[in-house]
């Protein structure tokens, strides 16, 4: 259904604008710190295409010599090529309500949109197309890939501000947005992974594209209190619980822990990196420590 011309005006809150801006500003001077060259050093184009020749020079591959056009000048002549990027980088985010929780200072949905929007920013500065889906166990919002910068502050606005329609099924909704993904992309899931099944999901996004699970999890939210009654509250339904302490808690906790550990085994055993990133420490160390290790496994 399309929105009323009034509705589609109406103006974003102030806070929220706020927040959108503070993201552009922080992710695109961490984009020129450095993370657009380790973002290119690590998600590489389709290859090389031909662009002109010109003199050889002292210090030139030999290999690269167009002997055609030597013999016609005279002279060496060497070709020369530049790098055919052609890359489209699609971000898949969970929408679900679980990301509304945060102990620290920020909460999970915020550093979903921190992380999402320096994502997209290092891909414009690379010339490529970024394209993203909001989901819970549908598509909730689909943007076709597009090399905008208005497409990377609707995305931050989109993961702040969305409210989704459904609970969390990746396995539902991963596959959904694929069938409307034409193209071969450089694919990034980003999600607590809390609760939700989803190895379906990851063997589809396997099967094309370049999957890379980005995890974002809070250091509290594993831990239940072990006194009890506790009052607990579902983020995506709203129902309220009680919940006991002791052993609930340590089977809780150890639920929580299988899960992670499912997550992290399904991911080596279908060659997808793994990004994990928490809401107790700065995100840009582990982005580049990831960036670092995807290169050495891309060179071995």
């Amino acid at each position: 259904m399309v929105a009323p011309a009034a509705a589609r005006r109406a103006p974003l809150p102030q806070d929220l604008m706020r927040k959108v801006r503070r993201i552009e500003i922080s992710t695109k001077r961490l984009v020129d710190q450095g993370v657009a060259g380790e973002y290119h050093s690590v998600f590489k184009g389709r290859g090389l295409e031909f662009a002109e020749v010109r003199p050889y020079q002292p210090g030139d591959d030999v290999r690269t010599i167009d002997w055609n056009v030597t013999a016609r000048m005279g002279s060496p002549f060497v070709k020369q090529f530049v790098e055919a990027r052609d890359l489209t980088v699609f971000l898949v985010v969970d929408a679900s309500g679980s990301l509304d929780y945060g102990s620290r200072a920020i909460l999970k949905r915020e550093l979903a949109a921190e992380v999402a929007a320096l994502l997209a920013f290092a891909a414009l500065r690379n010339q490529d197309r970024v394209g993203a889906a909001l989901v819970s166990d549908r598509v909730e919002r689909f943007l076709a890939p597009a090399h905008s910068r208005n497409q990377v502050l609707r995305l931050v606005r989109e993961i702040l501000a969305h409210r989704p329609a459904g609970v969390t099924d990746l396995d539902r909704a991963v596959p959904a947005v694929l069938r409307n993904l034409k193209q071969r992309s450089v694919l990034f899931l980003v999600s607590d992974f809390l609760e939700t099944p989803f190895s379906r999901a990851l063997k589809a996004a396997t099967a094309r594209h370049d999957t890379i699970v980005v995890e974002v999890h809070d250091p509290c939210e594993g831990n239940l209190p072990r006194v009890g009654p506790v009052p607990l509250i579902d983020a995506e339904t709203g129902r309220i619980a009680l919940a006991p302490g002791g052993r609930a808690a340590s089977e809780f906790e150890a639920r929580r822990r299988r899960e992670r550990a499912h997550l992290e085994a399904l991911s080596a055993r279908l060659g997808i990196d793994r990004l994990e990133l928490a809401t107790d420490r700065p995100y840009l160390a582990s982005l580049i420590s990831f960036f670092e290790r995807r290169r050495r496994r891309l060179t071995r």
